[in-house]
């Protein structure tokens, strides 16, 4: 048996791996950071074999919520699905028998770079889109930005950034569900939305943490979540370019979406706490979650993280950063990476298809709002 991490996207450390009932690893820290919790690896040469596979740091990763979590598989990286997963205080315990030669363990199904230059490949294509290279990532890397629809002072801009966070995969994969969509001409949803709005959408904000196997930072350590006040061209060009570009174009609204670790829901986050919090960003912002709670059984309002005060929101958060700078509705979407509590799916759990069928839900909500963003 042999168990490798060596390609994009993977992490993994092996620690013992001579007895298939006792295999032994752990994940390894983000770049440059102390966060740990994403991993994804490779086992070969178990066919047929019950596994006991131990994540033995499991109780030190930066968010230990691992009741009701179950690891997905897959033989070919296309299908994935949950297998037995449980945590016993100390270790995050697999328990499998591969049907094949090989198989591959994740947090969540990974969203993989060479894809990720497929979609953008595919949406270039496009007429309504065109590609824009506005900077580069720490290691050099392009940070792409699709611009779809054709700018007009008059239309209203819409910003959508994923994956600051690299691990959150099932950002991307909510992005191409959007993306597809959105350049979809027979669509009617989408026809309205490009004579309305130009939207400028960034579907990997941290390519160098996507390639790394990071779960928050990008390849100098930085949480790009966190960099939004006070960017730093060296350490967080990622945020610094995209910023510097909204300044140009403006912003009427701004979605950031990420995964949640601990939490079974899909759910937003809103700005109460920025300090010039109006009764017009709050009318906007409880129109567009009761629109997309009508539209998609995926999406809930009851569970979510708590508000924060009057005046005491984190500036250096995307969606407070840009609602306070544009005085516009900002939000940040999370996903699970358990299941949807509320529509469970005891064989794929939270999944790379409903991920993208929330992105596509998402635009019938963009258009019923587009008219009251400013």
């Amino acid at each position: 048996m042999k168990i490798s991490a060596n390609f994009d996207s993977g992490n993994i450390e092996v620690i013992s791996i001579e007895n298939p009932e006792d295999i032994q690893v752990k994940i390894r820290k983000d770049t440059n950071s102390d966060f740990l919790q994403w991993f994804y690896f490779r086992l070969v040469g178990a066919e047929g074999y019950p596994c006991k596979i131990k994540i033995t740091n499991a109780a030190k990763t930066s968010y230990p919520f691992w009741e009701g979590y179950h690891v997905v598989a897959s033989y070919d990286r296309k299908n994935w699905f949950r297998v037995p997963t449980h945590f016993d205080g100390t270790n995050l315990i697999i328990n499998h028998k591969p049907e094949y030669n090989s198989v591959f363990y994740a947090y969540f199904a990974p969203y993989t770079y060479d894809r990720h230059l497929d979609l953008i490949s595919n949406a270039q294509h496009s007429g309504l889109c065109v590609l824009k290279n506005i900077g580069e990532t720490v290691e050099g890397r392009n940070i792409d930005c699709l611009i779809v629809g054709e700018p007009d002072k008059n239309k209203k801009k819409i910003w959508i950034i994923a994956r600051q966070h690299p691990g959150e995969s099932m950002a991307e994969w909510f992005m191409e569900g959007l993306i597809y969509r959105l350049l979809d001409e027979s669509d009617p949803v989408s026809r309205q939305l490009t004579d309305k709005a130009v939207f400028y959408i960034v579907p990997n904000m941290n390519v160098d943490g996507s390639i790394h196997g990071n779960l928050r930072s990008n390849a100098a350590g930085r949480n790009l979540n966190r960099e939004w006040e006070h960017p730093d061209k060296e350490k967080s060009p990622e945020v610094f370019y995209v910023r510097n570009m909204m300044d140009e174009t403006g912003v009427d609204l701004c979605l950031d979406v990420h995964g949640d670790e601990e939490l079974p829901y899909n759910f937003v986050t809103t700005n109460d706490g920025i300090p010039n919090y109006t009764e017009r960003l709050k009318n906007l912002e409880q129109k567009f979650i009761n629109d997309w709670k009508k539209i998609s059984p995926d999406f809930q309002d009851k569970h979510g993280y708590d508000k924060d005060e009057p005046g005491k929101a984190n500036l250096s958060i995307c969606s407070n950063q840009v609602g306070q700078r544009f005085d516009c509705l900002s939000m940040t979407i999370e996903m699970p990476f358990k299941d949807n509590a509320n529509m469970p799916d005891p064989i794929q759990g939270w999944s790379p298809e409903r991920s993208a069928h929330l992105g596509q839900s998402v635009l019938n909500v963009v258009l019923n709002i587009c008219d009251e963003l400013r």
